[in-house]
């Protein structure tokens, strides 16, 4: 029989849900938390630019096609109102889970055409805090706080307690 050691058991009691880029280190910002906050505020940012960038050249061939100056405006708004409600949904979502699970999901394309916003959202939010950490903190203290009370409930042998008297 193979005794199982302290370090491959795992640990009783609700475990911290993962976000990315950062894992767990959000618990207790271990493991260069701050390093990792740094880089994702780095390459979000790098990331809307490049999206920039790319948008241009997408702007400069509907130019070379002159398709004329209401489909250039109309396709410059399109983004605009399209990155202004993907950051807000972001920016939201770090927030709170969703109410409404379906409407979410619908607005996924909508979150992809303005993926500028959510780059936005994601740099803005890491100079405060890991994007998502105050919701799953706020997550994990509860189940925490939960599985204390249930666990010092029961606590103790079950055979061990006197039987109430019927009468």
């Amino acid at each position: 029989m193979d005794p199982v050691s302290d370090e491959n058991r795992t640990p009783a009691g609700p475990q911290p849900e993962e976000i990315r880029f950062f894992g767990t280190s959000w618990v207790d910002h271990t493991d260069q938390y701050a390093l990792r906050r740094v880089g994702v505020a780095v390459g979000s940012l790098l990331a809307a630019a490049a999206g920039c960038f790319v948008l241009r050249f997408a702007y400069q061939g509907l130019e070379v096609a002159q398709v004329g100056g209401f489909v250039n405006t109309l396709v410059v708004v399109m983004f605009a109102v399209c990155s202004a409600i993907a950051f807000r949904k972001t920016w939201e979502g770090f927030g709170g889970r969703p109410a409404d699970p379906a409407r979410e999901q619908s607005l996924r394309s909508l979150k992809a055409i303005g993926f500028i916003g959510s780059l936005l959202a994601y740099f803005v939010r890491s100079f405060t805090e890991a994007p998502g950490e105050k919701l799953r903190r706020t997550e994990y203290e509860t189940a925490l706080a939960r599985f204390e009370k249930r666990r010092s409930r029961s606590t103790g042998n079950p055979s061990a307690r006197k039987k109430k008297k019927k009468g």
